[in-house]
């Protein structure tokens, strides 16, 4: 007596999510350095900015903690965006700033002496 399963599972049958997933993780893993961002320093103040096309403010969220600043992107968005810089003095929350204009995320911030 020979059995044959009833269902059939290709191994190359998967879904189209899950190898765009794949693609994204792989293409950021690869890259060196991200060439769609800019660091400048104009005395006491950095200017950051960084491309960041299809997010809203809502789906990007930046931390300032002492001298390092972080950017991701939140569960769900349609890009995943994580970036981090560290800074040779402390950030001054209260004078920095953040702005986002077509697709490019501008921070302006002061460090403290």
């Amino acid at each position: 007596m020979i059995m044959t399963p009833l269902l059939r599972r290709s191994a190359y049958a998967v879904s189209p999510n899950a190898m765009d997933a794949a693609l994204q993780r792989f293409l950021q893993s690869t890259a060196a350095a991200p060439s769609n961002e800019t660091v400048k320093q104009d005395g006491d103040t950095f200017t950051i900015a960084l491309d960041v096309p299809g997010l809203t403010r809502e789906q990007l969220t930046i931390s300032l903690q002492d001298k390092t600043v972080r950017i991701a992107s939140v569960e769900g968005a349609p890009r995943s965006v994580q970036r981090a810089w560290k800074l040779p003095a402390s950030i001054d929350q209260t004078q920095s700033k953040a702005a986002l204009e077509n697709g490019v995320l501008t921070l302006t911030l002061t460090t403290q002496q």
